[in-house]
């Protein structure tokens, strides 16, 4: 049976089915995938109950992996899984549940910001592959947001004014929104704030987006209250009803975003009592979205 994608809301999102992404892909297929990420801007595939090494397989049909060391503040001690799987959820490496005072869940509650994968990085992240291994009995969506609409519906004005900027990204700053500030001096060399163009356009389409994140705190040449004004009005615009799809999870789904084009926030849960295991394979970008020389 051959790959057959449905749109699942009126700008974006699509439903996979057709394809088995326990067993290897075929060239038609992954050039199908593609395709469909480039139309939808995120897949959602049902009832593939991928293990990890099916996961990475599945993954580098659509480039190199990114690196998982640097968006962090586990340990080396503290991973709970191996090599090129980020852990996104709320488990120590005993499978036990996060404490509620724990700094490693205080962290992770920034997932709950509107964000895109890896903006924090000199060369952002391509596309987001995420597994649901164990789901919470209600509760714990993610909502994903199109920033290509969002970009289109701006008016020229605003085009122009926006066109050219660079802002600075950074995890302080998205976690500094919550309060959180006390960083050693290893997490601030790690975590130091890289430059990111606000609008970008896609390689492949030619579409413009904006691109926007929680770690986005600062625009180059702009007052900071200036820009953070800036930035929560086009955040606010961005993520209307209109652009935005809650992705209700199921056992099994695994779902694939394109983070040059969405962002996306993990939705409450009781994540001191129920688990939610959920595994991330990364792909990078191939290139920096503007110089980072002094940044």
């Amino acid at each position: 049976m051959a790959i057959a994608i449905q749109q699942l809301h009126p700008v974006f999102v699509g439903e996979v089915s057709g394809v088995d992404l326990t067993k290897p892909l075929t060239p038609a297929e992954v050039a199908a995938i593609d395709a469909g990420m480039d139309r939808y801007g995120v897949l959602v595939f049902h009832d593939q109950p991928v293990d990890d090494a099916q996961q990475i397989t599945f993954s580098v049909n659509f480039g190199v992996q990114e690196t998982t060391v640097g968006g962090h503040i586990r340990k080396p001690g503290d991973h709970r899984l191996g090599p090129g799987i980020a852990d996104i959820s709320n488990l120590d490496r005993e499978n036990r549940l996060l404490a509620r005072d724990d700094r490693r869940r205080l962290f992770n509650l920034g997932n709950r910001l509107w964000h895109s994968d890896s903006s924090y990085r000199a060369t952002p992240a391509k596309y987001s592959l995420l597994s649901a291994r164990a789901i919470p009995g209600r509760d714990g969506d993610t909502q994903f947001a199109d920033m290509r609409a969002a970009y289109d519906t701006l008016d020229a004005g605003l085009k122009a004014e926006i066109g050219e900027l660079v802002c600075e990204h950074s995890l302080m700053y998205s976690r500094g929104s919550l309060g959180m500030t006390d960083y050693s001096p290893e997490e601030q060399a790690m975590f130091r704030p890289v430059r990111q163009r606000l609008v970008r356009t896609h390689p492949v389409t030619g579409r413009k987006s904006l691109y926007l994140s929680s770690h986005a705190g600062a625009i180059l040449g702009m007052p900071m209250p200036e820009a953070r004004m800036l930035l929560r009005e086009l955040n606010e615009h961005a993520t209307g009803p209109r652009f935005v799809h809650a992705h209700r999870w199921r056992l099994h789904d695994l779902v694939i975003w394109d983070n040059r084009q969405t962002m996306h926030r993990a939705m409450r849960f009781d994540d001191v009592r129920e688990v939610r295991d959920m595994r991330r394979t990364t792909i990078a970008g191939d290139a920096q979205t503007v110089a980072q020389e002094a940044a």
